[in-house]
């Protein structure tokens, strides 16, 4: 139904349609900044290839690039009677352009949670209506947005009166750039980044994919709403240079009325904006459609791996100390767990489930379990009503299918499901979001990250915020005290905070046990994963990031180097003005420290008028917390004087 609702407001918003076949439709920004123009171009045989631009600033940022979807509807359309029907030797080919109309949109809404508590869906639209003339009653629209923050546009295509199943078998989305653009590419969602021309993009690589423009801006490319399509990935054309395709992981087949994904072009002028910018994401899908989400509730994770009914109490007695309302038993609380014959309603014997549950109730520690693919594939529906009614919180699906169309609809099926049965879901590996968290907001987080427990290092690190992040939350698993770490603790502090989840995983590795008091802990103790607003201070994909968050009065500020040292200046302008705070400061220090991770731990009073220095040891980091100051705070501590930290 969105997607009718949809486009029913395009043409009751529309207020200019032209009486003549118009040239070309032309969509721009609210601040004049990006501006989107699709037109007819005629090609050499004399085919009308529809094409589009993008600007930038009154630069073009896109050059002609051809859009459009191949379809192969000719075997339903020979079962209904269409059977000497013409096939052009592309669907798109006899198209044409019937008119253009044009509309705007501007509200304010709230999130459930996010990196920010008030988003602004502010835009231009137009939209390109297009038919065949030869009898087969086949439309196509074009619909397009222009924000502030970027462009994005879809394929619509309006109910066919004779029912005809439309099998969409290929995407023909190009975007020719400036010659010497550069990418940050990953050939799948949990792998390290090549930094290469986008020439050299031989195989199909992940979105968001973030480019760096010859003249010094910055683009990225995604998508958005994609909870009925496939997986679509972007390939340097072998036939046009500086030019990106579309590549389907599958064919989509689709009943009428339906519409694609948006298309996402963000421009920026620095790659930090690109993060801020990524409220468009949301915008693009529909709002809530849980009528009661109270039982949604974002925070802190921790794992239990022993798995036995011990050490489950002591982890929960360890999360209620230590202000972590979640508790994980990921896989092998069932067996086999990676295969048919095993039954996720039968909890292994030295795990008594039930006591465990009763116990974290008592302590206010959600027990989440993780459920494997193939129980998922095989018990879902009987699964997810007991699980609920266990007291299980939350699902953490694992191995999942996402990539067909196929099993795209299964999966988010499986997030509209456990809406159902009041279950929270975390979805590991391969997939990533666009924004359908907006309408099930249970889906509090995914991975689709190369994370922090296969032990990236600290410049991969610094790539992800530009990268990654920009398609929404990503459960990074902070493994605090893991040996195998390639990054100071500083590093994994303000990396928390980062890499924004509302369902944040710390302690990934660790147990109760490895806890040595150390003070920088009641960092994590204070640590909010829901934020009113959210500021990328200053970063460079592989150099450096620094990002600060606002919860109520208190702000939150992460930042880290990469494999090098650094020296980082912290603008403090974003503190409200005339306030005095206190920073409580988390830096790499030494073995003066006397703790194990060798945090340093300190106090000082500051305004928004400073700026913190901070020197960064090779790999690491720092993390700050600031506090409004009380009466008390301005006579025990001291003031910050500008000395690098």
């Amino acid at each position: 139904m969105k997607h009718l609702v949809a486009g029913i407001m395009m043409c009751v918003a529309g207020v200019s349609l032209c009486a003549a076949v118009p040239e070309k439709l032309e969509v721009v920004s609210p601040d004049g900044t990006h501006r989107l123009e699709c037109y007819t171009a005629r090609t050499a045989s004399g085919v009308n290839t529809l094409c589009y631009e993008v600007t930038y600033k009154g630069k073009k940022v896109i050059k002609q690039s051809r859009v459009g979807l191949e379809l192969d509807n000719r075997v339903w359309e020979k079962a209904l009677g269409f059977r000497k029907l013409e096939q052009p030797d592309c669907w798109m080919d006899n198209l044409e352009v019937d008119s253009v109309s044009y509309g705007k949109h501007d509200e304010v809404w709230n999130p459930l949670y996010g990196e920010r508590s008030t988003v602004r869906d502010c835009y231009n639209a137009g939209t390109l209506y297009l038919s065949k003339k030869d009898g087969s009653k086949y439309r196509m629209n074009i619909e397009v947005r222009a924000y502030d923050e970027g462009v994005a546009f879809r394929y619509f295509f309006p109910e066919h009166p004779q029912a005809i199943f439309h099998k969409v078998t290929g995407d023909l989305t190009e975007y020719t750039l400036p010659e010497g653009t550069k990418a940050w590419a990953e050939e799948w969602a949990q792998a390290p980044f090549d930094y290469v021309d986008v020439n050299a993009l031989k195989h199909p690589v992940e979105r968001t994919l973030t480019l760096e423009l010859p003249d010094g801006k910055w683009m990225a490319l995604t998508d958005a709403d994609v909870d009925d399509w496939c997986l679509t990935k972007f390939i340097a054309s072998t036939k046009k240079r500086n030019t990106l395709e579309s590549v389907m992981y599958s064919p989509v087949d689709a009943v009428t009325y339906f519409a694609s994904p948006w298309k996402v072009i963000m421009v920026a002028d620095k790659p930090g904006e690109l993060l801020e910018h990524n409220d468009i994401i949301q915008n693009l899908n529909p709002p809530y459609e849980i009528a009661d989400a109270s039982w949604v509730k974002p925070g802190k994770i921790m794992r239990e791996t022993t798995l036995t009914t011990k050490g489950a109490m002591e982890t929960i007695d360890f999360c209620a100390a230590h202000k972590i309302p979640y508790m994980l038993f990921d896989w092998q609380w069932y067996m086999p767990c990676t295969s048919f014959d095993g039954d996720a309603t039968k909890v292994v014997s030295k795990l008594n489930l039930p006591k465990v549950i009763a116990y974290g109730k008592k302590k206010g520690v959600g027990v989440w379990l993780y459920v494997n693919q193939h129980a998922l594939q095989k018990q879902m529906r009987e699964l997810f009503p007991l699980l609920h009614e266990w007291g299980v919180v939350g699902v953490k699906s694992g191995f999942v299918q996402y990539a067909s169309h196929r099993w795209s609809v299964w999966l988010h099926d499986m997030v509209r499901y456990a809406a159902e049965n009041k279950l929270m879901i975390n979805i590991h590996d391969e997939f990533r979001p666009s924004g359908f968290s907006r309408t099930y907001p249970n889906l509090l987080t995914q991975e689709g990250i190369h994370g922090n427990e296969e032990f990236p290092d600290a410049t991969h690190n610094t790539i992800l915020p530009f990268t990654r992040m920009i398609n929404g939350a990503a459960d990074y698993t902070i493994c605090y005290y893991d040996k195998r770490l390639k990054t100071t603790h500083a590093h994994q502090l303000a990396a928390s905070l980062i890499f924004y989840s509302p369902l944040q995983t710390i302690f990934w590795y660790d147990k109760p046990s490895f806890y040595g008091g150390e003070p920088e802990i009641e960092w994590f103790e204070e640590l909010q994963t829901v934020f009113d607003e959210s500021k990328v201070i200053d970063g460079t994909p592989g150099k450096n990031v620094t990002i600060a968050r606002r919860s109520g009065e208190e702000w939150f500020v992460g930042l880290i180097t990469n494999n090098d040292a650094s020296t980082q200046k912290v603008d403090l302008s974003f503190l409200e003005d005339g306030k005095t705070y206190v920073a409580h400061l988390y830096t790499d220090g030494g073995e003066e420290t006397g703790t194990r991770t060798q945090v340093k731990c300190s106090k000082l009073l500051l305004t928004g008028k400073q700026a913190l220095m901070f020197a960064l040891k090779p790999s690491g980091g720092a993390a700050v917390r600031l506090v409004p100051a009380s009466e008390r705070d301005l006579k025990e501590y001291a003031s910050y004087q500008g000395e690098t930290l």
